[in-house]
């Protein structure tokens, strides 16, 4: 039995927390960007929301922290060639 025990504990899940960040996202220039970024950001793994506003020129995620970091947010849109950073 304390070899079951000691299993199950190693096997308990690492609990992750969800989180949101906001990114400034400056380069969005016409409506055609903010589809663009979000469809950049979607396919991060671990990230569960997108929300994209032309008009502040930032983008809402939620994500799993335990899949995804905030850089690997900002490397996405960078490589779709929207740069970004957090915003304050």
């Amino acid at each position: 039995m304390p070899l079951l025990l000691a299993l199950a504990t190693v096997a308990t899940p690492v609990w992750a927390a969800t989180k949101t960040v906001t990114l400034s996202v400056p380069g969005m220039t016409c409506a055609v960007c903010p589809i663009t970024v979000k469809k950049a950001l979607t396919k991060v793994d671990g990230v569960r929301t997108v929300e994209v506003s032309f008009e502040k020129r930032q983008a809402i995620v939620t994500f799993d922290d335990a899949k995804t970091r905030v850089q690997t947010l900002i490397q996405a849109t960078t490589d779709a060639g929207y740069p970004s950073s957090v915003k304050p």
